[in-house]
């Protein structure tokens, strides 16, 4: 059974495509077959994976706005079980003309579940730093909401807007979406850093993972050589821990199926 991911945060530089990127590429290192899908006017996580915006002649703004087949948009990566659906600056439009339509949030929820037989164990999403049409779309279609955030005061106030966003979709198009909170760029040495990272915890308990991804150079450095940071620099601590994080989720995924089924 696919499991869908959702990658979002209303505030910006909280290394939210840095992580669709590396889980995604930990996940397809650990065995799963796993579909970025790029749902980002800025096209960075195309341009992290060696893609040019414009190069693609379908892209995920034909999913949102032409009912265009998944399968038919992805493009295979240099990487053993990782595809990906590109962006570019078309979908922005997207904001503008979804809300014209009947059931517009759960457009791409269908476009997922329409397609028989997806070849893939894990759809991860990555969200524009905004909580407009195209997010509403992306947790609607999610099984799980991760929220990257910065152990700094703007980015956990930014968590409140979230939240309210989580409680109108599950009242509206998702019951059963989930949410976890990763807590990213931290830097232990900061005092800051440290008290904001157990308020966070205290706060959310369990809703926080416990990996946390830590500030590294070469996670800035990855996407320019267009690779993930664990083909980019295989032993580097954020490769090390985007791995941790990719095992933690694949448990919480089985343990979450476990309890649907029982």
């Amino acid at each position: 059974m696919t499991k869908t991911i959702a990658v979002s945060n209303e505030k910006g530089g909280v290394a939210k495509t840095t992580t669709a990127l590396s889980l995604g590429a930990a996940l397809a290192e650990l065995g799963n077959r796993t579909l970025l899908i790029d749902l980002d006017a800025q096209a960075n996580l195309t341009l992290a994976l060696g893609f040019e915006p414009g190069e693609s002649e379908k892209t995920s703004s034909h999913v949102m706005l032409d009912n265009e087949p998944l399968l038919q948009v992805r493009r295979r990566t240099e990487i053993d079980n990782l595809d990906l659906i590109p962006s570019s600056s078309r979908i922005e439009t997207s904001e503008q003309y979804l809300p014209m339509r009947t059931n517009y949030t759960t457009i791409l929820q269908r476009a997922i579940h329409s397609t028989s037989d997806l070849p893939y164990d894990y759809i991860v999403l990555d969200c524009p730093p905004a909580l407009g049409a195209i997010t509403r779309n992306a947790l609607a279609a999610a099984n799980l909401l991760l929220i990257p955030t910065q152990a700094e005061y703007f980015s956990a106030y930014a968590l409140r807007n979230m939240m309210g966003l989580i409680r109108r979709t599950r009242e509206v198009d998702n019951p059963n979406l989930s949410y976890r909170i990763l807590v990213t760029m931290l830097d232990r040495r900061n005092r800051t850093h440290r008290n904001i990272h157990e308020q966070l915890r205290t706060t959310f308990g369990t809703g926080v993972f416990n990996t946390v991804i830590e500030m590294d150079t070469k996670l800035r450095e990855s996407p320019i050589a267009g690779q993930p940071i664990t083909h980019y620099k295989s032993a580097a601590r954020g490769s090390t821990q985007y791995r941790v994080l990719a095992q933690e989720l694949m448990e919480y995924a089985k343990e979450t199926e476990n309890q649907q089924t029982s």
